[in-house]
């Protein structure tokens, strides 16, 4: 029987290429977002992250359809991905923004981990939290944002400390990456996508599937020493001073 994997916001950019990589290297993939779409899987499931955080009997309807299509291994994966942006500055901020924010980066993942961790620890499996270079180096107006992240990758460290050997628990910081959202928003403007670019010492942004392959790595038994990790997938940008020359 092929290992199953629960992705989540799997209709996004990032999501999508999680999706297929999972699915091309044998991984049975249970799908999940709010709206279907037309991501790789075996089977999807339609489903509210930030409902979950409020609702306990909908997060019981949800859990209950996940081990529907999880085998007697358990859950060999579980990869957070969902996530929402909201931008603002500090005196805009309000507080309902603060909320949401929280429950979905930080406090749905927690729910799914929790939940989920009977299946998790059956499979000896592994959690990768997707969160964002803006856990570490932000810009202005990012501030929720920037926040949540910075959060979950503390959650990564902890869990792995309290969960031990139970399962393994890493997250990935990306930097700008080619999503259809990203590209949309550099369309017409050529001259800026290319500064962004260019302020990677590697010369250019990510391709989903170049945060997809690390998270495959993760839960791989090639990474089976890893745990409470944060692996910084930015092309250098996180390391790299922009004072001016």
């Amino acid at each position: 029987m092929p290992k199953s994997v629960l992705i989540t916001g799997a209709n996004g950019g990032i999501g999508k290429a999680l999706c297929r990589m999972f699915v091309d290297a044998g991984y049975f993939v249970i799908a999940s977002d709010q709206v279907a779409g037309d991501c790789a899987c075996g089977v999807f499931i339609q489903a509210n992250i930030e409902t979950l955080c409020i609702d306990p009997e909908y997060g019981a309807n949800i859990f209950a359809q996940v081990r529907r299509y999880v085998d007697e291994q358990g859950l060999f994966a579980l990869v957070n991905n969902a996530a929402v942006q909201i931008l603002g500055k500090t005196e805009e901020i309000q507080v309902e923004q603060w909320r949401r924010t929280l429950d979905t980066n930080l406090i749905a993942p927690f729910l799914l981990i929790q939940g989920l961790l009977p299946e998790l620890k059956k499979a000896k499996g592994s959690v990768v939290n997707i969160s964002s270079v803006h856990a570490i180096n932000t810009k202005p107006g990012f501030v929720c944002y920037a926040t949540s992240k910075s959060a979950l990758v503390g959650m990564t460290k902890a869990m792995a400390v309290d969960l031990g050997a139970d399962l393994r628990i890493n997250a990935i910081c990306p930097g700008a990456t080619a999503t259809p959202m990203l590209l949309a928003g550099f369309e017409g403007k050529e001259e800026e996508f290319q500064q962004l670019s260019n302020m990677h010492p590697l010369g250019r942004i990510a391709q989903p599937e170049e945060i997809a392959s690390v998270a495959l790595f993760l839960v791989s038994q090639e990474a089976s020493f890893i745990t409470g990790a944060s692996l910084s997938v930015d092309g250098g940008i996180g390391v790299r001073l922009h004072d001016p020359l």
